[in-house]
């Protein structure tokens, strides 16, 4: 079965297009980063992290490998290259019944792939602040 929420992020993700995040996030939206200790909470906050993680993931290399939905909620493993560095990961989304995201989850393996999207990362994030 074809879920309306996961199929809008799979375009969002590949159009890039972080403008239609505002139409997919809840207002109370939280983001769990793989190397920030507090969840981010808040819809600017969580669009200001996606945006950010859209430059650092996004290019030729990336793409999700596999998927699990049940119910509202979904498992995207991806892989992708950072800085010649293999990147492997899941993306763990929950949405509401209204379809929009309340909680986006980043896990990433190995270590030299957590250290190079932390600092890659943190490039993004000062420049948005």
């Amino acid at each position: 079965m074809v879920n309306p929420t996961i199929t809008a992020w799979h375009e969002i993700a590949r159009s890039g297009d972080i403008a239609r995040l505002d139409e997919l996030l809840a207002d109370d939206a939280v983001f769990h980063s793989p190397v920030v200790h507090r969840p981010q909470a808040g819809r600017e906050l969580v669009r200001m992290y996606l945006a950010a993680a859209f430059e650092v993931f996004l290019d030729d290399s990336f793409r999700y490998v596999r998927e699990v939905v049940d119910g509202n909620d979904a498992v995207l493993e991806f892989q992708t290259e950072i800085d010649g560095i293999e990147v492997n990961g899941v993306d763990m989304i929950r949405w509401n019944d209204a379809g929009h995201i309340v909680d986006f989850k980043v896990m990433i393996r190995p270590l030299k792939a957590i250290e190079v999207v932390h600092r890659r990362m943190a490039e993004r994030l000062q420049g948005a602040r």
